[in-house]
């Protein structure tokens, strides 16, 4: 029965660390040569920087979380992993998620009806960029139409449509919907940001409003961990 739980105990801490590595795996581009401008590199560095600082705050709330499990029964090490799992779950964008938060309205600018005018659309760079500009202020959790944006979503041009978790999102307009521990402070920042700039410069506009119930759904997608690799440790001690 010893064994027995042991074996419970090793399978539910290879789940949690499953699911850690899905938090922080960042997404894998095509090889190609890099194109990006100064402004890109410079939001993606701050990007990479707070997933790094999040990382580490991460290994030591594990650090902390084992040295409390040891310190436990077995049931209460297997129920207190159960909880673990269901909040790393929550975390990871695989589980609906509901709160406050800023609702963004993605539309186009119609200037003149009597002349013409392309339709804008929304591509992947800009709805990079806005995301990217979302986490730097504070967004937790974020939803395109009904994909669930997580750290591993892929947002690409295929076909002539932008794809988000490689479905085709809505035509516009579009809602954007983002929860925040302090939505007021986004929007602020949502306001003036560079964003906003270039969204007007493709005739898009971003309607903003904080929205005390925003329900987001969870991630749908396959999860692709190709390349990380989980190492079993020897328990040494008694047998």
């Amino acid at each position: 029965m010893r064994v027995k739980k042991k074996v419970t105990i090793s399978i539910i801490c290879a789940f949690v660390g499953f699911l850690v590595a899905i938090q922080f795996q960042s997404t894998k581009e095509p090889t190609e040569r890099d194109t990006r401008d100064l402004w890109e590199i410079r939001s993606q560095l701050q990007v990479e920087q707070k997933q790094q600082q999040e990382l580490y705050k991460k290994i030591a709330e594990t650090v902390e979380m084992k040295e409390q499990y040891e310190a436990m029964s077995e049931q209460e090490q297997i129920e207190a992993l159960t909880t673990s799992i269901e909040e790393l779950e929550e975390k990871a964008g695989l589980k609906s998620r509901s709160g406050k938060g800023v609702r963004i309205r993605v539309e186009p600018i119609i200037y003149d009806m009597q002349t013409e005018q392309q339709f804008p659309e929304l591509s992947p760079e800009l709805l990079n960029r806005l995301v990217n500009e979302l986490n730097n202020y504070g967004a937790t959790d974020i939803a395109v139409g009904n994909e669930r944006i997580i750290n591993i979503s892929p947002i690409r041009y295929v076909n002539g449509k932008t794809y988000v978790n490689n479905r085709a999102i809505p035509s516009l307009p579009i809602e954007i919907k983002v929860l925040a521990n302090n939505p007021e402070r986004l929007l602020n920042h949502l306001e003036v940001s560079q964003s906003r700039d270039e969204f007007a410069i493709e005739d898009l506009e971003l309607k903003l409003e904080i929205d005390n119930q925003l329900d987001l759904p969870k991630f749908e997608g396959n999860i692709n961990l190709e390349g990380i690799e989980v190492y079993e440790l020897e328990e040494v001690g008694e047998e």
